[in-house]
């Protein structure tokens, strides 16, 4: 199966690289996978009990926005500190040989894939990114560059300063979609869909493989965007490479029960 998987990805003529959470624990990242992993990398919310789900949601940054960019104040930094691993190289190496024919469709709001030389104009970010920043209330359609140093006091888990408005001057939060989520700005994720799916209209006849990485069943939208385009593509193959989850219809494709870094690596052999 491996080979035949190999000639896939070495035969193909355009590329699309769908990644979930998975994809950056190869560099030290945590994928959030369940309270216990969360907690693990959050010991001061594990201490009031609060979920991923419960704190990635907007309603803290009107009841507390100190403890809510103490959170993504943190994620920020750990994502700015953290290099790509090396399967994120390969990849690039492989989208240049395919003549650059090639897009990014990611629920990661780390920014790794621009940080690892991706281009910016074919990366679809379905749940934003943490790399900008919006107004809470929406008093301008504005999301501009979050360059902002967020100092978090990790003993007290709260931020010491956090970003406002370049507007109204009130508070400014990250244009991420989270849970409950109602005052999103989806502008620049809109701007990003329409290049993808024109992208997509230019490439539904050829040999398209679709390498999926690290997406989970819990919010499933990145393995549901694989498995769609895998059946209506004539010429598309999805390649699902998850350690834990990597179940898949075999009309749709192959699976790896590997990490992202091992898969990236088992699967480019022959067109390296």
């Amino acid at each position: 199966m491996l080979a035949t998987i190999q000639e896939i990805v070495k035969n193909c003529e355009a590329l699309l690289i769908t990644a979930g959470a998975g994809m950056g624990v190869d560099s030290g990242l945590p994928d959030f996978r369940g309270n216990e992993g969360f907690w693990r990398a959050y010991p001061p919310l594990a201490k009031l009990g609060i979920s991923f789900s419960q704190m990635a949601n907007p309603k803290w940054f009107e009841k507390d926005p100190s403890l809510a960019w103490a959170f993504y104040g943190h994620r920020l930094k750990l994502y700015r500190n953290t290099t790509p691993h090396r399967g994120f190289h390969i990849l690039l190496d492989l989208a240049k040989s395919k003549n650059d024919n090639y897009f990014i469709f990611t629920s990661n709001v780390d920014g790794q894939f621009q940080k690892a030389g991706f281009e910016e104009e074919r990366i679809y970010e379905i749940h934003g990114s943490i790399h900008y920043l919006q107004c809470l209330h929406n008093c301008t359609d504005d999301i501009w560059p979050n360059t902002e140093d967020v100092k978090v006091d990790m003993e007290r888990f709260r931020a010491l300063r956090y970003p406002h408005c370049r507007h109204c001057g009130q508070v400014a939060r990250p244009n991420i979609l989270m849970f409950d989520d109602w005052g999103w700005n989806p502008k620049r994720a809109i701007q990003q869909e329409r290049r993808y799916n024109k992208w997509l209209k230019a490439n539904h006849n050829k040999n398209l493989a679709i390498i999926e990485i690290g997406a989970g069943t819990a919010i499933p939208t990145v393995r549901l965007e694989g498995e769609s385009l895998a059946a209506k593509f004539p010429k598309a193959t999805l390649i699902r490479i998850n350690p834990r989850e990597p179940q898949i219809d075999k009309n749709l494709g192959y699976a790896l029960a590997m990490g992202g870094l091992k898969g990236i690596e088992a699967i480019t052999k022959l067109s390296q």
